[in-house]
């Protein structure tokens, strides 16, 4: 049955195989006119059915990159909160289990429409319901604005991460209409999904809305003050020939690709500034997310849900060719050090034997950014709820041709059993092994999703010993790995 009643109306599906998908659902109203710089409202109901087997517009964003964000094609809007649904189209005598992605770009780019996500051998393999959304981006969903607001024009902070709650909600709501079990939820995403999914287990209108979590190379730390992200919003605002007094004017006026341009000079500048720091983030705004995640963490106080949270080996190798977005060069690491922490720089500049050589400043790069923020937030959370620690170590040949080996997103090719980027990963050989990590990534993820805990072979994780899966063409398990750089990097002060 393809024709499924939401709680704003019918909608109808497609079958596509032995499976069944529904697209571009909205599970909030337009935020373009008055819905720009609003928390989500929800979507105007309709009657009749709706056809649901196209997606939806993308959020405003750069025109550059149609494999995970937008093409030049790419239908995009401000009526972009729409939600999508995946599983298996033979019946089932008992609700499936729901996983809930959210994708990743920096908090300035992406799709819940990109084909890597699609999500189609993770539903065959596990027999799960796959979710996607769209979330705000950018200007338009993570700047804070609100310092601008006046009783005629209100306007809200963490619009991004509103709308994620607001899409949990919709699972909540409608998801067993879709034969999905609402109590069974699982949110994962990967780089800023990953941070997305990190911020949500602090962020209290997302308790209860999820069962467990799986955080792919999270940078826990990137939330920051509303003083920091006030400066970010004037700074914006003087791009668009703004003041104070007509900063909301200019924000609310401009065009969305005016907007998407301006931000990317406020990107520019951002990592000029303080490099490692995203301007598009979480803001710790004292209400909606009222204290930092990485806090949470450290006080036992996120959502008391299972947690599977790791990183890959050489998270920033693949930043570091663009040169932007992380310190992996001596100068940035000056920077970043001189602005955040200066008395640990000899400390952790210690645990670095090869420093100042490029591959060791790559190194330190990912260390700041993803792998020390995860072990801390694993470290936390070990003590509130069942956790597991990962490290993707697995770089087919072509990856180590590359100089980039485990890099940033590469284990998302083993997570969705994705066929066209495993055969371009494995170009050069290895695809055998490739298929090997894919059927027990999946095994673990699936298990974990449907149970609680991933598959057998995988330790519960405690700061006693740190056990750590190291997954590779032959996986292993460590105990604390990189003990002489955690030990480095405690009590580091990173960006605020």
């Amino acid at each position: 049955m393809i024709e499924v009643k939401t709680g704003s109306g019918v909608v109808r599906g497609a079958v596509e195989g032995d499976l069944v998908a529904w697209r571009g659902i909205p599970y909030a109203a337009s935020t373009a006119g008055d819905g720009r710089l609003r928390a989500p409202r929800a979507p105007e109901p309709w009657t009749g059915v709706r056809d649901a087997s196209r997606f939806g517009p993308v959020p405003p964003q750069a025109r550059n990159n149609a494999m995970l964000g937008a093409g030049r094609r790419t239908p995009m809007g401000e009526d972009c909160l729409s939600i999508n649904v995946l599983r298996p189209a033979a019946g089932s005598t008992r609700p499936r289990p729901v996983m809930v992605w959210i994708y990743g770009g920096a908090f300035s780019a992406g799709s819940s429409a990109a084909t890597l996500y699609g999500g189609k051998e993770l539903v065959r393999a596990g027999d799960v319901v796959h979710v996607t959304f769209n979330y705000r981006l950018g200007v338009l969903g993570y700047l804070d604005f609100t310092r601008y607001a006046t009783p005629v024009r209100p306007v809200d902070a963490n619009l991004g991460l509103r709308d994620q709650v607001a899409a949990l909600e919709w699972v909540r709501d409608n998801i067993a209409a879709f034969g999905g079990d609402a109590d069974n939820v699982t949110v994962f995403g990967e780089s800023a999904g990953a941070i997305s999914v990190t911020t949500l287990m602090a962020t209290p209108a997302a308790r209860g809305l999820f069962a467990r979590a799986i955080s792919e190379s999270s940078a826990v730390e990137a939330a920051y003050t509303s003083g920091r992200a006030a400066g970010w919003a004037a700074d914006l605002a003087g791009i668009l020939g703004a003041g104070p007094h007509d900063a909301l004017d200019a924000v609310l006026r401009a065009d969305p690709a005016a907007l998407v341009a301006a931000g990317a000079t406020l990107d520019d500048w951002t990592n000029e500034r303080t490099p490692g720091t995203l301007c598009f983030a979480p803001v710790v705004d004292g209400d909606y997310l009222p204290e930092h995640p990485i806090d949470a963490f450290d006080g036992g106080r996120t959502h008391p849900v299972p947690l599977l949270i790791g990183t890959n080996d050489r998270e920033a190798t693949l930043f570091a060719r663009s040169g932007r977005v992380l310190p992996t060069s001596t100068d940035l690491i000056d920077r970043m050090f001189a602005v955040t922490d200066p008395g640990a720089r000899a400390r952790i500049l210690s645990a670095y034997p090869r420093y100042p050589a490029a591959s060791s400043a790559v190194d330190l790069g990912g260390d700041v950014t993803f792998w020390w923020p995860s072990v801390r937030a694993a470290d936390g959370h070990s003590a509130v709820a069942p956790t597991w620690v990962y490290r993707y170590d697995f770089a087919p040949r072509a990856l180590k041709v590359l100089g980039v080996d485990a890099t940033h997103g590469t284990e998302m090719a083993a997570v969705f059993g994705a066929k066209r980027l495993s055969r371009l990963l494995t170009a050069f050989g290895g695809r055998q092994d490739l298929a090997g990590v894919t059927r027990r990534v999946q095994e673990h993820w699936i298990s974990f999703a449907r149970t609680g805990a991933p598959a057998a072979g995988w330790p519960g994780y405690d700061v006693a010993d740190r056990r750590t899966l190291v997954i590779d063409a032959e996986d292993r398990v460590e105990c604390d790995p990189r003990r002489a750089r955690r030990q480095a990097w405690t009590g580091y002060a990173n960006y605020r």
